[in-house]
């Protein structure tokens, strides 16, 4: 049973942010909604005490995606349909169009937002790989004061955050990579549809000289939240872009990743599924460049 709330539909931001700034009223921005609604049917401790929504869908410019000359802006409404479909976000960041298509249905990537998916922040946000190779900054909002902010340091931990209870995400900033980086993004789930994932990796790489000159790797589910794994990163940077070296990397993305999560009763299958994918992810890549 959903408990009673008021609702209010704000036409501009400041209205927003007056609402969410009432510190007498335990209040939750709505976006999509595929979240907190799910949230209140099954009374969710992270909403069951909600007492205000404040829908942000009628505010001017926060379903919009902005080419800048050197970066992308996405807005906080902006849906997953709306990012498999733009031509922008397909010619700069297709590994986040790729993403995009593997959440859900038809009818929640209609709903739901890129925003609402990493500041829920669930292991597995399928959005938040791909953001994190294209090294994302989100702009958030207060009555007083604006904000940018990294979105690996934004990711505090599962279903946990940097944003304050008076603070809105109003936008994505992705700067537009170099276009040597090439790279892909795979998605594993227990079924091939609607499916939420167990694994998730996004993977960006230029080669110079066939040495790897650069190299961005993220996952997600199969880590606490999603990560950029930065040391792995380090490691692989000047060596040889080859077979061998990809499997070295994978084998040092299995102990990595176990040492991130600890040892667990999924780990004995999960690893080696992670460490293959990854290998493969690498072998794509690499094809494709040459």
């Amino acid at each position: 049973m959903i408990s009673k709330f008021n609702y209010v539909a704000p036409n501009n931001l400041r209205s927003a942010l007056k609402f969410l700034s009432d510190k007498k009223t335990n209040s939750k921005i709505l976006a999509g909604g595929t979240d907190i609604i799910p949230g209140f049917h099954i009374e969710s401790k992270r909403f069951i005490d909600t007492e205000l929504l404040i829908d942000i869908k009628k505010i001017p410019g926060l379903n919009e995606i902005k080419e800048k000359k050197d970066y992308v802006e996405i807005g906080a409404c902006v849906t997953f349909s709306q990012i498999t479909e733009s031509d922008i976000i397909k010619q700069y960041f297709p590994l986040l169009a790729k993403a995009a298509e593997t959440v859900g249905s038809v009818q929640i990537r209609n709903r739901a937002t890129v925003v609402g998916n990493f500041v829920n922040n669930a292991p597995c946000a399928d959005s938040v790989p791909p953001l994190l190779v294209y090294n994302a900054k989100i702009e958030i909002q207060s009555l007083t004061k604006k904000r940018q902010i990294d979105l690996q340091k934004f990711l505090i931990k599962p279903y946990t955050t940097a944003l304050k209870k008076n603070e809105i995400v109003t936008k994505i900033i992705i700067p537009k990579p170099d276009p040597d980086l090439k790279g892909d993004f795979y998605k594993l789930g227990r079924r091939r549809a609607v499916a939420i994932s167990r694994i998730s990796l996004a993977v960006l790489m230029k080669k110079k000289n066939d040495l790897i000159d650069e190299i961005r790797i993220a996952s997600g589910a199969v880590t606490p939240i999603g990560t950029r794994l930065y040391d792995l990163e380090r490691f692989a940077k000047g060596k040889q872009a080859n077979s061998e070296t990809y499997k070295e990397l994978a084998i040092q993305m299995g102990r990595l990743v176990l040492e991130i999560t600890g040892l667990r009763w999924s780990s004995e299958y999960k690893l080696p599924v992670l460490q293959q994918t990854f290998y493969q992810l690498l072998e794509r890549i690499n094809s494709d460049e040459n």
